[in-house]
């Protein structure tokens, strides 16, 4: 059987109808979990035990949940358990759950991020009085964003990719539409074949995306801590370790 390239060609824009549905979808639960992935790996930076603990628990659970169990458990157990779950919309649901997914990956690779900066630098800003806060925010964090982008970017792209799973849960996005298209037409090379280039186009902008920002965020600046009552100040320059200068 032939290549049907007319009814190929003719999906395109029956597809990107859907990509904004899917891309809000993406958006927001990436927005979750950067929020939750920040929070958990900060948590894991505790210094009680306990704590630290229950935060290993947390990134283990939802890193050995397959994708597709956990917004099944989310969107059709936890309304068993607790009624005040039952009605919430399927795309809530599955924002939720494709965001707490993602976040655990996302604490590792934040922590990770964080653990990469020379301690010597915080060291040297505690010798100093500069409170952890401040360093935390002024030193440590600019260093870590840099290093997290790239990884943070791929969990992006791996979240965008799992949107698909939506369907499952009833809500009509980019996979779900390009489903029905070839149940109705039963084209379905033709049809996944479209599917797949428009998943493709929308990760090559992200990519294009993430090397626009990786490259504004490497350019050279200055990033001063004034500590009360005194002339030092840390000079932050990327690719090099924060330098004290005391006058």
């Amino acid at each position: 059987m032939a290549f049907d390239w007319s009814y190929f060609f003719k999906a395109f824009p029956q597809l990107f109808s859907y990509i904004p549905s899917t891309l809000f979808m993406a958006f927001l639960a990436m927005a979750l979990a950067v929020i939750l992935g920040i929070i958990v790996a900060l948590l894991q930076a505790s210094s009680i035990t306990f704590v630290r603990n229950i935060a290993k628990i947390y990134v283990s659970i939802f890193r050995g949940i397959p994708t597709l169990v956990q917004l099944f458990i989310v969107y059709y157990g936890l309304p068993q358990i607790f009624p005040v779950f039952k009605g919430v919309p399927a795309l809530m649901t599955a924002i939720c759950g494709l965001g707490i997914k993602q976040s655990a990956y996302l604490a590792e690779i934040f922590r990770a991020a964080i653990n990469s900066v020379d301690q010597g630098q915080i060291e040297a800003g505690l010798a100093l009085n500069i409170k952890y806060p401040k360093l935390l925010i002024h030193v440590v964090m600019p260093q870590a964003v840099i290093n997290a982008i790239p990884a943070t970017s791929n969990t992006f792209i791996s979240l965008l990719k799992e949107t698909s799973l939506a369907f499952t849960l009833g809500i009509t996005e980019l996979f779900a539409q390009g489903k029905m298209l070839a149940g109705a037409s039963f084209k379905y090379f033709e049809t996944y074949v479209a599917v797949g280039l428009v998943y493709w186009l929308l990760i090559v902008v992200i990519t294009w995306g993430q090397h626009l920002i990786e490259k504004s965020l490497n350019k050279p600046y200055r990033r001063f801590v004034h500590v009360p009552n005194s002339s030092t100040r840390f000079i932050r320059n990327p690719g090099k370790q924060a330098n004290l200068e005391t006058h």
